[in-house]
């Protein structure tokens, strides 16, 4: 799995790329938040679930559904986010999303289940390059900075890039609507 550090990545290039006044700043960070959600199912380590368990790690809170539910809640709280409700539940939707997707491109673990509950299948994309970062206090080791290394060249420069994009078309298009956007406008 991509670190807790690096699923944020998608929310906050999203947020680049799209502005302020098509994603609150709170709808952002609900997103960033949503996207490490998927791992508070390494809980079921503490109490004694296994790994390989539909509600274990990378079990079903790493499902299409569990993203859907997220971005069900996400709508419910949509004054809240300064948004409305059908932008709230897919933005929330894909952002947890994303999660899985990003573990299922990493070289290591059980793969996902996607698929849960109409599958307990666990799935990896085909290609594969992301460093699968050790679970717990492994992290602070050489082979955590592989991991981040690995991250920072496979999600966030690429991400980074996509939003400076986003950002860039936006601001071309202001000027040519005559307004000038600020980097997080």
């Amino acid at each position: 799995m991509p670190t807790i550090f690096t699923h944020p990545a998608v929310p906050l290039a999203l947020g680049l790329a799209l502005g302020r006044r098509a994603l609150s700043t709170r709808l952002v960070a609900a997103g960033a938040f949503a996207s490490i959600l998927p791992d508070f199912d390494s809980i079921a380590f503490k109490l004694g679930i296994a790994y390989a368990d539909q509600f274990g790690h990378r079990g079903a809170t790493h499902s299409l559904l569990f993203a859907l539910t997220v971005g069900v809640v996400g709508a419910a709280a949509a004054p809240w986010l300064r948004t409305g409700r059908w932008r709230a539940l897919w933005f929330l939707a894909f952002c947890t999303a994303s999660h899985p997707l990003l573990d299922a491109l990493t070289n290591g673990g059980l793969g996902v289940a996607l698929l849960w509950p109409w599958s307990h299948d666990r799935m990896f994309a085909p290609w594969r390059p992301i460093a699968v970062s050790p679970i717990g206090v492994g992290f602070f080791s050489a082979r955590g900075l592989v991991v981040l290394w690995s991250e920072l060249c496979w999600v966030w420069m690429p991400a980074f890039a996509a939003g400076c994009v986003g950002w860039g078309a936006r601001r071309l298009a202001g000027r040519r609507a005559g307004a000038r956007p600020t980097i997080g406008a």
